[in-house]
């Protein structure tokens, strides 16, 4: 079982940057492959970045990407979110997710691909 936890988030204005990170219990967490999701009030919980297991690989949803890196510190178990010029728009509760399966890359966008979930930590931008 992995187990996650999520720390970083805050109130930030417009503008502001954030680094969440995402801390993984268990000695295997280098072959998981680690991805952030996000989920604003009444809307659905939507894609926000993936890491591959190891080599640096990453996949972005397409209107975060320039704005927000994804990076993995396999010796901390550790996951990171850098969240730069931030928006009100991105303002939700950030979720990180595990899996350990081997992902098409056509597929790290989907959450229900993920088999692991941290409890959220809220992210408020300001205007």
């Amino acid at each position: 079982q992995v187990q996650l936890v999520e720390s970083g988030g805050g109130l930030v204005q417009a503008g502001g940057s954030l680094r969440l990170s995402c801390a993984a219990s268990g000695r295997t967490f280098s072959s998981y492959l680690m991805g952030w999701f996000r989920q604003a009030p009444g809307k659905e919980r939507e894609f926000v970045a993936a890491i591959m297991r190891s080599g640096g690989s990453k996949s972005y949803a397409d209107s975060l990407k320039g704005r927000f890196t994804i990076s993995r510190d396999n010796a901390k178990n550790t996951v990171y979110l850098q969240m730069n010029s931030l928006k009100p728009e991105d303002t939700a509760v950030y979720y990180c997710a595990a899996d350990a399966k081997p992902l098409h890359p056509s597929v790290v966008a989907d959450r229900t691909s993920y088999d692991y979930w941290g409890q959220g930590t809220q992210v408020t931008v300001s205007s």
